[in-house]
């Protein structure tokens, strides 16, 4: 009988795989950049390399469903790949809204490509992407937009593009109205891909203009959507978002999640508040996906990789955090670990309809994987309103396996534990 060889062996972890309810001590075999064998035990196997995972918690290659990523082409904004990337932990980002179908092909050179990490882009339907971050609103609008374009570029690149992204907030309605929304919509309609809008206030109003109703616009936004569309960043702080100005959630949003399949993801970023996030979760709406939206505006950036540095302005500033900080965070608020799990796995590779592939340690998928520290103890968490609590678990990235190939989580953007 002839003993398997295997080039690597990540051994003694504890596995969470949510796709296929995967929850124990297992040992996971790779060979050729793919999962081989997952087992109880492959002690007596032959390996070229052996991994002790040893108190960590071994899970699907994590995927950041809301990354800026595009470097120098958006100014300050875009960060460099890898750092949020393979040197976070994480083996999959998608970055949103950063390349438009004027800039995409850059995007696949010069980031895609190059990057250890697997990039990928829900491409904007502005003409302009993400510019600068999108400081410019007057760059947003429905004369920024053509759809022909976008939906061909969209057509041409579906290995790389996986959907839309538009902005609907009470800014962009106050000189515009939903325009752009119902332009983005057929965008999506036509290339067969989910629509990813951010909600919360971006940019100032137009005092000129129309006179922004927050709760108009929720209920104008809901009925152009489609099953399988994604609202972002539910627990907002910023005026537009799911809570309104009397501290409820809104009707329409519930039935939009519960009845019509609308999709929720965190978007954390600069818009974080446990208040608001409480409030959601109690009412019955938990987030599907959990991007980070880490950018150059709300991160501490290296010397030499940007010019970009943390501001103090009222949209931006935010508290140290990361996207494990972010999935502490909803461990502190109540969501077990297996569900946080889900939403950086199992979950967003669904949305981007890549679940054969990645997302789960099966035998045949990408060897994909991010083993994880849950420390125990009192941790400070700080939320984008300065709201300080003390959690009793952190997560931290020890270090990945993108395609089989060995990244330690060494990252700047990690941010040092806070005892509580």
């Amino acid at each position: 009988m002839t003993t398997a060889v295997y080039e690597t062996i990540v051994e003694n972890g504890r596995v969470i795989d949510p796709m296929i309810g995967r929850d124990g001590k297992f040992d996971i075999a790779i060979n050729d950049g793919k999962i081989a064998a997952v087992e109880p035990s492959l002690r007596d196997s032959r390996a070229l390399n052996r991994i002790d995972a040893d108190g960590h918690v071994v899970v699907p290659g994590m995927i950041d469903t809301h990354a800026h990523v595009y470097r120098h082409v958006t100014g300050r904004f875009g960060l460099e790949p890898d750092l949020v990337g393979v040197r976070s932990g994480v083996t999959t980002l998608i970055d949103q809204g950063g390349p438009s179908c004027m800039t995409l092909g850059g995007f696949r050179h010069f980031i895609s490509e190059p990057s250890a990490s697997r990039v990928l882009a829900f491409i904007s339907c502005y003409l302009v992407g993400g510019l600068e971050g999108h400081l410019y609103p007057e760059l947003y609008g429905p004369n920024g937009v053509n759809a022909e374009h976008t939906i061909r570029v969209a057509n041409e690149n579906k290995d790389l593009i996986k959907g839309i992204k538009a902005h609907a907030e009470i800014g962009g309605q106050s000189r515009w109205g939903l325009d752009v929304i119902k332009i983005g919509a057929q965008i999506a309609r036509e290339t067969d891909l989910p629509l990813y809008i951010h909600l919360g206030q971006l940019w100032p109003t137009d005092e000129s203009g129309r006179i922004p109703d927050a709760e108009e616009l929720i209920t104008e936004l809901v009925p152009i959507m489609k099953p399988g569309d994604i609202l972002a960043h539910p627990f907002t702080r910023h005026p537009g978002g799911f809570v309104s100005d009397t501290g409820e959630v809104h009707p329409i949003l519930l039935e939009a999640v519960h009845e019509k399949q609308i999709l929720v993801d965190v978007g954390h970023g600069s818009h974080f508040s446990f208040d608001a996030a409480k409030r959601v979760l109690e009412a019955g709406i938990t987030p599907y996906t959990l991007g980070a939206d880490m950018h150059g505006y709300n991160v501490t950036v290296p010397d030499g990789q940007s010019d970009a540095v943390r501001t103090s302005s009222p949209f931006f500033g935010v508290a140290p955090f990361n996207l494990t900080i972010a999935m502490t965070e909803l461990l502190y608020l109540g969501l077990s670990l297996p569900e946080v799990i889900a939403m950086v796995t199992s979950h967003p590779a669904k949305l981007i309809r890549m679940e054969d592939r990645i997302g789960s340690l099966q035998p045949g998928f990408d060897a994909d994987i991010s083993v994880l520290k849950v420390e125990t103890g009192k941790f400070q968490l700080s939320d984008n309103s300065g709201t300080k609590v003390a959690s009793d678990q952190l997560i931290r990235p020890a270090f990945c396996l993108r395609a089989g190939i060995t990244y330690e989580a060494d990252s700047v953007f990690i941010p040092d534990a806070i005892a509580a």
